[in-house]
């Protein structure tokens, strides 16, 4: 029996682009000179061995695994900006700092997004009681009205944050690692002549999966009843985990039947959000999603990228890439293993 093929992912970074591959991560940062700085390097074997293939767990992994890689990513594209705008004094943040930083914006998130929708819908119960009367159908439209704030803060935030004009590059590169994806999902050339025609939506996005979590976490909360403040409160948190891989499964399925009509409607709301979260991006934001990509599938195969007539950095001799942060860009010899698994793009 054959093994389903392994979908590429990535995330969009200050301005670059990183892709999660089967067994390497890349990351492609623009300097401020027009050079191109890439890398790759080995992914934890805890992301990459037997339980990734695990129905539901796999996606317990994922989250943990894009909250620590995603924000690795991104702090080291702001350290490659710092270190051009400082010649070359930047230092990378140490990883006990990654983490608690790391840990405070997961706070934020959960509060923002699951707390204080349930304060707010909480805050109605009296009003649901006088007109429903204690009881099912009072408890099923408390959850649903939590459920519908938590949606509009998220539709909010992000078009608010897609205000910013930093932030709006940051999206055009993620149009651009998504157009990238696209292309060599279909086994296109990766250059910009073929990148090109691509949109700029994936029905695997790290936006849709945020949208799938939206939806997902009124039924699950819907079956809990309207239970006291604390204890709901706690489920709140407790269940953020199992409501990311139900989700998760969701995305995955919407992915890899995205060529059918079912695929595509379940898709739709996704992409329709995507539209808030990525923008058209140019010729040379393409150009670094370019080299994310090549260099996750050649460090994949064994293999040590090198662009052909192009100005980019060498990152064995890049001042972010030593010391605390080894890059890798030779992959090892059954680096070629076709493991399963789908990588959200993000």
């Amino acid at each position: 029996m054959s093994r389903p093929p392994f979908f590429y992912g990535g995330q969009a970074v200050i301005e670059g682009v990183m892709i999660r591959g089967q067994k390497f991560f890349s990351l492609a940062v623009r300097r401020s000179n027009g050079s191109i700085y890439h890398s790759a390097e080995p992914l934890s074997t805890i992301y990459t061995g037997a339980l990734r293939r695990l129905p539901f767990l796999r996606g317990i992994l994922i989250l943990v695994e894009t909250l620590g890689l995603g924000y690795k990513a991104l702090t080291r594209s702001a350290n490659i900006a710092l270190e051009d705008q400082s010649n070359g004094e930047a230092k990378e943040m140490s990883t006990a700092v990654m983490t608690m930083t790391m840990l405070v914006a997961l706070a934020f998130a959960i509060g923002l997004f699951f707390l204080l929708p349930l304060f707010a819908a909480r805050s109605l119960d009296g009003v649901l009681d006088d007109w429903l009367g204690a009881g099912s159908r009072a408890d099923f439209l408390s959850n649903l009205i939590e459920g519908v704030i938590r949606l509009g803060l998220l539709v909010g935030y992000i078009a608010v944050i897609g205000l910013m004009k930093d932030i709006k590059r940051v999206f055009a590169y993620h149009g651009a690692e998504h157009m990238t994806i696209h292309a060599h999902e279909h086994k296109l050339p990766l250059d910009v002549e073929h990148i090109r025609p691509f949109p700029t939506a994936h029905p695997r996005c790290g936006t849709a999966f945020l949208l799938t979590v939206a939806v997902v976490a009124i039924l699950v909360f819907a079956l809990l009843g309207r239970p006291d403040l604390h204890w709901a409160i706690l489920s709140r948190i407790l269940l953020v985990p199992v409501i990311a891989a139900i989700s998760y499964e969701f995305l995955r399925f919407t992915g890899a039947h995205s060529g059918s009509k079912l695929g595509q409607v379940m898709a739709t709301p996704g992409l329709l959000l995507q539209r808030l979260t990525t923008r058209r991006p140019d010729d040379q934001q393409i150009e670094v999603a370019i080299y994310a990509m090549k260099s996750a599938l050649a460090a994949d195969k064994g293999e040590e990228w090198a662009p052909e007539g192009a100005k980019a950095d060498s990152p064995a001799s890049d001042p972010v890439a030593n010391g605390e942060t080894p890059t890798v860009t030779q992959g090892p010899p059954n680096a070629e293993s076709k493991e399963p698994g789908a990588a959200p793009t993000t």
